[in-house]
């Protein structure tokens, strides 16, 4: 059996430009695995510590050189001689070293660089591709990507409110041809930007960050770019949202979109959303209310629930104690699904089991500061999840993911399955 012989870390730069953690795992009989950890930027408050230096001569302040110490000083004494098969005990190991309910002593960053590369090191161990080990007798599919097109709220300056527009291309037999149809429909937006003269520069995850009047004029353009593209919206094509509303609710609890220079009420925001069901062919809206806003969530989820996926990312954290909440009270239908929330692979896996158990949709994310890293890819397909958030089919932080995708489908040859239209079915059956 084998078993952790080695553990190192170091700093990495984010596609931010930041430092973040990164993992190498050694296993006794020489297999190896390496994880980079991703960072937020839109952050829900509920999420697990991302271990920062603080020290503002450095890096200004983001250095992450206290969480690759506690890898090498406090994790890697922990870890090394325990068997490299038992991912769950690994992790609890990590859970109790750290001894808070937030992950606040090693930091997230630290445990999950550890987490992930030891994943790897056991696939490659056991000989079987990633997305395989993490399956165990799961069935595997292949996911339906979310395709951010406009970057706004924190992830882009000068743009919309709403935080990320985003073409799900459901009308297609394959992943391979899904993705092609959502970069002809990118490339159709830029040109489309570039012929009004919009600008065409993009945000942090690789979508166009164009100068707005309205969040309305957003959809217009994502409607426009589907149509130009030759793909018809509301059957091959689909438009998801994602609000981030806390970033634009005021202290009152009212929702102001600057863009549009109004602040509504709860009720009133809920509103705006049905309308653009409406209008526009929208089959997901993730964070449309407030992150700890549970009576404003569940009165959204009672008026749109069978028309469009409710997505909880700042509500939940890809913490089970607040999605069960979620369950309980009945505040959403789907769960984003972002390993850095919640800092091990092991809790990552129950967030989902917890969530697909009562028949709730899941969808695996990137950050806005992402790595080169592929293993959500990996995550998605051995989850059989369904949805994928991983940008732009652009920036190499955002294709890696994509990529890997495609390359798991032709591993997969005639076994692959991708989920297209089953994955959004009910939905589709009430519009």
């Amino acid at each position: 059996m084998s078993t952790i012989s080695e553990v190192q870390a170091r700093e990495v730069l984010d596609s931010r430009g930041n430092p973040t953690v990164e993992v190498d795992v050694v296993l006794s009989n020489g297999a190896r695995g390496r994880a980079s950890v991703p960072s937020g930027a839109s952050t829900g408050a509920n999420e697990a510590v991302e271990l920062r230096d603080g020290e503002a001569t450095r890096f200004r302040g983001l250095g992450v050189g206290k969480a690759v110490a506690n890898v090498r000083r406090l994790i890697a004494p922990k870890v090394i001689g325990h068997s490299a098969l038992k991912q769950a005990d690994v992790d609890r190991l990590l859970i109790e070293t750290d001894g808070t309910t937030n992950k606040s002593r090693l930091g997230a960053n630290a445990m999950l660089g550890v987490s992930l590369a030891l994943s790897r090191a056991v696939a490659q161990s056991e000989g079987k591709p990633l997305y395989k080990w993490l399956a165990r007798e799961r069935p595997v599919t292949l996911p339906v990507p979310m395709i951010n097109i406009i970057n706004g709220g924190r992830h882009a300056e000068d743009s919309t409110d709403i935080q990320e527009f985003m073409v799900v291309p459901v009308g297609f037999d394959t992943f391979k041809r899904a993705l092609q149809a959502g970069v002809e429909i990118y490339f159709s937006l830029r040109d489309i930007l570039r012929g009004r003269r919009l600008g065409s520069t993009v945000g942090d995850e690789g979508g166009f960050a164009p100068l707005l009047p309205s969040n309305h004029d957003a959809l217009e353009l994502v409607l426009a770019a589907i149509e130009a593209a030759g793909y018809t919206p509301g059957s091959e094509c689909f438009i998801a949202l994602d609000s981030a509303a806390s970033e634009f609710m005021t202290d009152s609890g009212d929702y102001t979109l600057k863009r549009d220079n109004v602040t509504m009420s709860p009720s009133q925001m809920v509103d705006v959303y049905e309308g653009w069901i409406d209008q526009y062919p929208i089959i997901s809206i993730e964070d449309g209310m407030g992150e700890e806003e549970w009576e404003s969530w569940r009165m959204m989820t009672e008026r749109l629930r069978s028309r469009v996926q409710i997505v909880g990312d700042d509500l939940f954290t890809t913490n089970t104690g607040r999605i069960k909440r979620g369950i309980d009270l009945d505040v959403s239908n789907a769960v984003l699904v972002k390993p850095n929330q919640v800092g091990t692979l092991t809790e990552t896996i129950e967030a989902v089991d917890m969530a697909t158990a009562v028949g709730w949709g899941t969808v695996i994310s990137h950050r806005s500061g992402e790595t080169e890293d592929s293993i959500i890819a990996d995550l998605a397909v051995g989850m059989a999840a369904g949805q994928i958030k991983a940008g732009a089919p652009a920036r190499g932080e955002r294709t890696a993911k994509y990529n890997q995708l495609l390359r798991i489908e032709e591993m997969l040859g005639d076994e692959a399955d991708f989920v297209g239209r089953r994955v959004y079915e009910g939905f589709l059956n009430h519009r």
